[in-house]
């Protein structure tokens, strides 16, 4: 079994800030923090510390602690010096197979023979992915949520090729995270909750597309009927309008195409109104 003391996670954005936040955080293991342009780094670095200060007004970290946390991070543009002597790789960039691919490879190239490639991946296959590597056996699925800093659950995806140790690394190191896991023992598009959570999004969209019913009604109704801690047209806007029609494509192309995203949805993302992401979708983030 590998033990894991670094870990580099790919991507400092809206999932891989938060993801090298709880490793460093709640893990305490080394990080390495790398984007591929140095305002990204520093913006990852930034949503960081506001993290961390916003648990230090609660009462729920000291002062220490979060001195110590951000000790422990270490930002970098450079894919080598991140990921060199890392045990774990976390990859955390955009929802394209071809971009995940390429890196795969590279990190494949530069990482230790023993270290993970895990991917934070919401529905891209992790047997294609561990297939652009010359070590499938040491690839696997690493699903969080957002905000990871908040979010208990991590799917952890077993591709046809990943071995058990592997698998078995990768729940470890989750649970040194103080995550509730899941194993996905089958490699299948959108995984357990985006294959159930993206068809109910899809619905809400046509309801609210289609003059059905308002937009708080939508809400409310779900909020209320089914005890959903938010509506799913506000859940659309957390995710973004981008990122829940990428998974929805990716369903109707890999599964059934019954799966197919509403022209509303298309629309939406058409327009840029992505969500909080873009500050309107659903509703008008741009408000405080």
């Amino acid at each position: 079994m590998v033990e894991v003391k670094r870990v580099a996670v790919l991507g400092a954005g809206l999932m891989g800030h938060g993801i090298a936040q709880v490793a460093a955080q709640i893990g305490k293991y080394e990080v390495y923090l790398r984007d591929i342009e140095q305002r990204f780094v520093d913006n990852g670095m930034n949503m960081i510390r506001n993290s961390l200060r916003k648990f230090l007004s609660k009462g729920q970290i000291t002062e220490a602690e979060l001195n110590e946390t951000l000790a422990r991070i270490h930002p970098t543009t450079d894919l080598k010096e991140a990921v060199s002597k890392a045990d774990l790789v976390i990859e955390a960039i955009p929802e394209n197979i071809e971009l995940k691919k390429a890196t795969f490879r590279e990190v494949d190239m530069l990482a230790p023979p023993n270290a993970i490639i895990a991917s934070n991946t919401s529905s891209i296959s992790i047997t294609e992915l561990g297939s652009a590597t010359k070590r499938p056996e040491k690839v696997c699925g690493m699903h969080f949520f957002n905000p990871p800093q908040l979010m208990k659950l991590v799917e952890v995806i077993k591709g046809a090729k990943t071995s058990d140790e592997t698998v078995q690394t990768v729940l470890d190191v989750a649970h040194k995270m103080q995550k509730e896991t899941v194993l996905v023992k089958k490699d299948c598009p959108g995984f357990i909750v985006n294959r159930i959570l993206i068809p109910a999004l899809n619905e809400a969209v046509a309801l609210y597309w289609e003059g059905v019913a308002d937009r708080d009604d939508i809400d409310k109704a779900i909020k209320l009927g089914l005890n959903w801690p938010m509506g799913p047209l506000m859940l659309l806007d957390y995710i973004g309008a981008d990122t829940t029609l990428a998974i929805a494509e990716v369903l109707q192309r890999e599964l059934d195409p019954k799966f197919h995203p509403h022209p509303g949805l298309k629309q939406m993302v058409k327009a840029n109104l992505l969500g909080r992401k873009t500050g309107k979708g659903f509703y008008d983030w741009t408000q405080k």
